[in-house]
């Protein structure tokens, strides 16, 4: 069995938001019932936001329940989606009569219990507009089949950018708009040296030998589209930054957003080298990095591996980034 910090597997969810809350007490208040987050002091007059998921991907999404961000996050266990009946009562302790946009990760279950809840909480008439993060490279298909790319990194920009524009007094429709274009404009790949492992189990997802990576991993551990051989963290770099750049077609005197995003095993020292080599390989084409997040934001349980998410900037864009925020994991 490998070792983990848990007490019992089945109380992990509930024990780690209790803890959460605990070492926030200013900031945060736990719903244990629905087992969702909301802000000590709540909102007023302003369009509320919720999101959630599945456990394991912490700091995402309790992490960034504050000013400036969201009103309400909604946790399901580990890896798997909040039922119908949590989203909804997290919609209803999010909404302060201006309505609840709803931050959903593309994910089957997610996206139909997000859409299950906000239909019924029409009947207490609460306005809901859904914004679907899906910004993985990786899954992108070019018949268009499937579920569709992921939702992963790119969910703490439309959180943040709907964040600011709720708290800055815009409306329902204005907040789901910003979500929107920013989830259309952000993409992100990953890749992992090895997988996470549930808590409780003795196994990772999946085994990678010495010489080899995994690219394009999911957050759930799920495997990428290819292994490819190790190499150098610049190396490593360009495997992530050469799709995102030609997918995005980023020309010379560009700006973009960019997050280096560890998936839960990573080191800073490395997350700091792959920061390093984006930085340079993106001015090499004259294109800068005006701003930046680097650190472990978007979490797959303990896989050791990085992801990189780019979006082009704009003034608008800029501006709500640039806006206070106040949560446990993303303050300035």
């Amino acid at each position: 069995m490998r070792r983990s910090i848990v007490n019992d597997p089945e109380d992990l969810v509930p024990e780690a938001l209790e803890g959460l809350v605990l070492s926030h007490p200013l900031l945060l208040e736990l719903n244990q019932e629905h087992r969702y987050v909301t802000r000590r002091t709540r909102a007023q007059d302003k369009v509320g936001l919720v999101s959630g998921g599945g456990s394991g991907h912490e700091p995402l999404h309790a992490g960034f329940v504050g000013t400036g961000m969201l009103d309400v996050a909604v946790a399901g266990a580990v890896f798997a989606s909040p039922t119908a009946l949590q989203v909804l009562e997290a919609t209803k302790a999010a909404d302060a009569g201006r309505g609840v946009v709803q931050i959903v990760k593309n994910y089957t279950g997610d996206v139909l219990n997000f859409r299950i809840a906000g239909e019924i909480s029409g009947d207490d008439a609460i306005d809901t507009e859904i914004v679907l993060v899906d910004d993985d490279l990786a899954t992108d298909t070019e018949d268009g089949t499937g579920p569709g790319r992921r939702g992963t990194a790119a969910t703490v920009i439309v959180e943040k950018l709907c964040g600011a524009a709720a708290e800055a007094g815009a409306s329902l429709s204005e907040v789901a708009a910003i979500g929107r274009r920013a989830a259309s404009r952000a993409r992100t790949m990953s890749l992992a040296l090895s997988a996470g492992t549930h808590p409780g189990d003795s196994e990772p997802q999946f085994t990678l030998a010495d010489d080899e990576i995994e690219l394009g991993v999911g957050i759930h551990g799920e495997r990428g589209r290819g292994r490819v051989p190790f190499t150098s963290a610049d190396g490593l770099t360009d495997l992530l930054l050469d799709p995102l750049r030609e997918e995005l077609s980023l020309q010379r005197g560009e700006e973009v957003l960019a997050i280096v995003n560890g998936l839960g095993g990573t080191y800073p020292l490395e997350l700091n080298l792959v920061a390093r080599a984006l930085h340079h390989r993106l001015a090499d084409r004259g294109i800068a990095i005006e701003r930046s997040l680097v650190g472990s934001y978007v979490t797959s349980l303990d896989m050791h591996g990085v992801s990189i998410t780019l979006m082009p900037l704009d003034d608008e864009a800029r501006s709500l980034w640039d806006a206070p925020v106040r949560t446990p994991a993303l303050t300035w």
